[in-house]
Order: C-alpha cells, then sequence, then structure tokens
C-alpha cells in the first residue's frame, strides 16, 4: 500500500504543507476553522499518520520523558507515576517507565537504553548506586530530575517529603495516646538511601523531644523477606515495644502479614501507624492510621521541572523541593 504523505494530506484539504504542518504541531493561531476541519477530515479520509521519528530529528525533540523507579511496588512510586504522566500528557509528551527494582546495574542499564532512545530527559527515584553516572548526566546539562530520594554530592533537583517531619507526626501521635515505648521498622538503609535514613533520625529526635529512652532494639531497617523475623524478634524481647512505625508501605505490608499468621490484635496488642498512605487503609480492619505523602502534588512538581528543564535547557536554582505529610487517624492506634 502507498505510504500516504503529508502532501498527499495538503492536496486532499487544499491547502498547503505548511498548514498541515501548522495544523500536526497545533499552532492554531491563523487558522480557521473550517481549514482545521478540512484537513481533520483529509487525515481521517485518508487514515494518515504522523512520521514520528521524522518529527523527532527535524524537531530535535522525541517528546518523550524517561522514569526509572527504585521499586514499582511502593504504592507512593505508582501514584507519583500517574501524576507525572497526567502532567506530561496535557502537555504533548509520553513517558516511558522502567523499574531498578533497587539494583543499580539495572538502574545503569536502564539510562543508557533511554538515552539511546534519545528521550528529552529523565526522572529519577535513584538507586544510590550510580553516582558517577549521576554527575556525568549533570556535567553535561542532561534534564534531570530526582524523586524521593537526594545525592549529596549531585547539585540535581530532589522532590522529597519532609521525611523527619512525618516520622515526628507518628511518634507524637502515638504519644498522645499514651504509648511510651515504641519502635520502627523500615527497609534497608545499606545504601544511605536519603528517605528511610531521614524517617529513623526523625523517630529518634521526636522520641527525645518527648523525653523517650532511644531503644536501639526498637529500630531495625531490613531488607523487605526479614522484616517479620525482625517484628519477632522486637515482640519476644522482655520489654517491648506496644506501638509500632511502618517506615514504608512495604514494611507495613509485612507488619501485618505477621500480626494475622501470629494473631495479634491490632491496636489491642500492638498499636501501628504506617508512613505512606495505601489503598486499602480505610478498608482494612481495623482501619490503619498513616501518614500520607502528597504524592500527586510531588509528580506534578517532578513533571514540571523536567519539562522546565527540557524546553529551556536551564538549570534550577532550588535543589530540594520539601512537602509537608499529613496525619490520617483511624482506629490502628
Amino acid at each position: 500500500m502507498k505510504t500516504i504523505t503529508i502532501t498527499d494530506v495538503a492536496k486532499q484539504a487544499n491547502v498547503s504543507k505548511s498548514t498541515v504542518s501548522q495544523y500536526l504541531n497545533k499552532r492554531f493561531d491563523y487558522m480557521g476553522e473550517k481549514t482545521k476541519e478540512r484537513i481533520e477530515q483529509a487525515i481521517k479520509d485518508l487514515g494518515y499518520q504522523p512520521n514520528i521519528v521524522a518529527r523527532s530529528l527535524k524537531q530535535k525533540s522525541t517528546s518523550t520523558i524517561g522514569v526509572i523507579v527504585a521499586n514499582i511496588l511502593h504504592s507512593f512510586s505508582t501514584q507519583v507515576i500517574r501524576a507525572i504522566e497526567d502532567y506530561c500528557h496535557e502537555s504533548d509528551f509520553h513517558i516511558i517507565v522502567c523499574n531498578a527494582d533497587d539494583n543499580p546495574d539495572k538502574e545503569k542499564k536502564y539510562i543508557e537504553m533511554l538515552q539511546a532512545k534519545q528521550v528529552d530527559g529523565l526522572i529519577i527515584f535513584p538507586t544510590g548506586g550510580n553516582v558517577d553516572l549521576y554527575q556525568k548526566m549533570n556535567k553535561d546539562n542532561y534534564p534531570l530530575v530526582f524523586v524521593d530520594r537526594s545525592i549529596d554530592i549531585v547539585n540535581i533537583p530532589s522532590i522529597m517529603l519532609d521525611n523527619e517531619k512525618a516520622s515526628s507526626l507518628a511518634v507524637s501521635h502515638l504519644v498522645k495516646k499514651g504509648y511510651r515505648e515504641i519502635g520502627i521498622i523500615t527497609t534497608s538503609i545499606s545504601r544511605n538511601i536519603t528517605s528511610r535514613v531521614e524517617r529513623i533520625n526523625g523517630f529518634k529526635n521526636s522520641l527525645e523531644k518527648h523525653e523517650l529512652p532511644v531503644v536501639d532494639d526498637y529500630i531495625k531497617s531490613l531488607e523487605v523477606q526479614e522484616i517479620q523475623k525482625g517484628l519477632e524478634e522486637m515482640l519476644q524481647l522482655t520489654e517491648r515495644p506496644k506501638a509500632i512505625i511502618a517506615g514504608n508501605d512495604l514494611s507495613l505490608m509485612e507488619i501485618l502479614k505477621y500480626a494475622k499468621a501470629n494473631s495479634i490484635k491490632i491496636p489491642e496488642d500492638l498499636a501501628v501507624i504506617g508512613i505512606d498512605e495505601v489503598s486499602f487503609a480505610g478498608l482494612y480492619n481495623p482501619s490503619l492510621t498513616t501518614i500520607a505523602q502528597p504524592t500527586f502534588e510531588m509528580g506534578k512538581q517532578a513533571a514540571a521541572l523536567i519539562l522546565e528543564k527540557v524546553q529551556n535547557k536551564e538549570k534550577n536554582s532550588e535543589h530540594i523541593y520539601r512537602f509537608e505529610p499529613e496525619l490520617i487517624n483511624r482506629e490502628s492506634c
């Protein structure tokens, strides 16, 4: 079959090629409604499909943003991705999403693959294991934005929760409810993941503020598959915690699994509060108290920053953009 070209559309609509080009690029400033209707009908009648590759070469842009998440299983990640996609779609940009599985080698391969596909910029939830590569991209002024985590030695704009405040809100809520023996479990900080480190620091600082002891045995940072064992060790202590803070949604899931398997009643036997709002929080029995992140606002800010960098090629002056956590009080504590 003959390939339908922009020339064919112009002939069918009885307009010039440049007018069709303006229509395809949504430049309607000096275009009448009847002209737009004729072009639209011609495209429909002929079955014309724009050559995206050719347009990308001409415009030196693919109108595509790469998004690399550290772990797509986090509800936070999926919610932020949705907000990024919404914002980019409104700006006629597409996104390609890749999951690094908290694996620096996998993250590196995805960065290289997406750059080879000539995406216009990257939004990365960094594993923290490719500092040299981050630095090189930054030195080359490649459009790059981090989400959820920052790398101190790399000056890249980062979208972050006020993580210390999130932990402080959780501790203060538990203290207000009368709890004194409070623990925290989060996923591993072996690669110095910013959000997790800050939440633990905020936990310790808040305990001290409330004049409560910081008990090392009440603080655990573990791989997901080790969390239930870590919780069991905590609960077998002679002076065990009466309340537990889940440092993120994956930690919360493991705590709830352990409680169900061992007939632990929440909050009678163990009060629970999670950092990260989860979809089932209001449906779970008892409903779960959480510290929510403004995920959609964070995703929109990340998208706005990357498109600004893509379109202006200018570095942003602000390094870290902090967002406020919110306590959602329910029945689990």
